[in-house]
């Protein structure tokens, strides 16, 4: 498995969501053979305190079903069938165990997990983390959160963590500003930041004055974003396309 040159890597968001049903297996296994170096999953807290890879936190949109993932045991959740939404050949997947998505990593593969909820999450994790036997250094955890990223820079000091971040613009001005983001991270004492990719205000002078060391950056599916983030030294470009978006960065510009 290559990387697209020194540590960066084409992370499959959720998989490869673009062509198959977002955290499930059946994404994950698809992004190693769309040649992913890395997948992302998204986590929550069930009912009874077991970690689910589900995005949002009600199950309504992969599978029907109103009600909230926190009110939801485990054994709800895995019972709904959050494939068939995609298409009909995807009948029958199932939300998977944080155990079942690290087992898909191959040799040479990165697991990205994303932790959706506040600090309650952290003990569940390390748990489950603990019995899959995943190698530390294979792993990057992530979380908008930030006393949940936080907690666990605090608990797993040599693992990867960084704090996650959206990018906006409210009446005329972009938010968060560089000073809230330094702020963060400082307070945080994470190693990165993961940034919604907005070239427009990413670039080498903000990630130097928010004392960024390294960062990663999301949504990407625009084949010349990928290349801006590229060149600005992403650790991470995480995509819905692997496949597409390694040919399209191994064409010439």
């Amino acid at each position: 498995m290559t990387s697209l040159s020194g540590a960066q890597i084409i992370v499959g968001h959720r998989g490869a969501s673009h062509d198959a049903p977002e955290n499930t297996l059946a994404s994950f296994e698809l992004a190693w053979r769309q040649g992913a170096d890395g997948i992302e999953g998204d986590f929550h807290l069930t009912k009874d305190r077991r970690l689910i890879c589900v995005h949002d936190y009600d199950m309504k949109r992969v599978s029907g079903d109103p009600r909230k993932v926190v009110d939801l045991t485990f054994d709800e959740i895995r019972s709904l069938d959050v494939g068939k939404w995609k298409a009909p050949e995807f009948a029958g997947e199932h939300p998977p165990t944080l155990e079942e998505m690290l087992a898909t990593v191959p040799a040479g593969g990165r697991a990205v997990v994303e932790l959706k909820t506040g600090p309650e999450i952290v003990d569940p994790f390390l748990s489950e983390l603990g019995d899959a036997g995943f190698a530390h250094d294979k792993l990057v955890v992530i979380a908008f959160n930030e006393a949940t990223i936080a907690a666990c820079k605090r608990r797993l000091p040599e693992v990867k963590c960084h704090w996650l971040t959206g990018i906006k613009k409210k009446q005329g001005a972009w938010t968060p500003t560089v000073g809230e983001v330094g702020e963060s991270v400082r307070r945080a004492s994470v190693d990165g930041v993961g940034f919604q990719g907005v070239p427009e205000v990413l670039d080498a002078g903000f990630l130097q004055e928010a004392g960024i060391r390294e960062f990663h950056v999301w949504t990407i599916d625009d084949a010349a974003d990928a290349r801006y983030f590229r060149e600005l030294g992403a650790l991470g470009i995480t995509t819905n396309r692997p496949a597409w978006l390694r040919e399209q960065l191994e064409k010439t510009p």
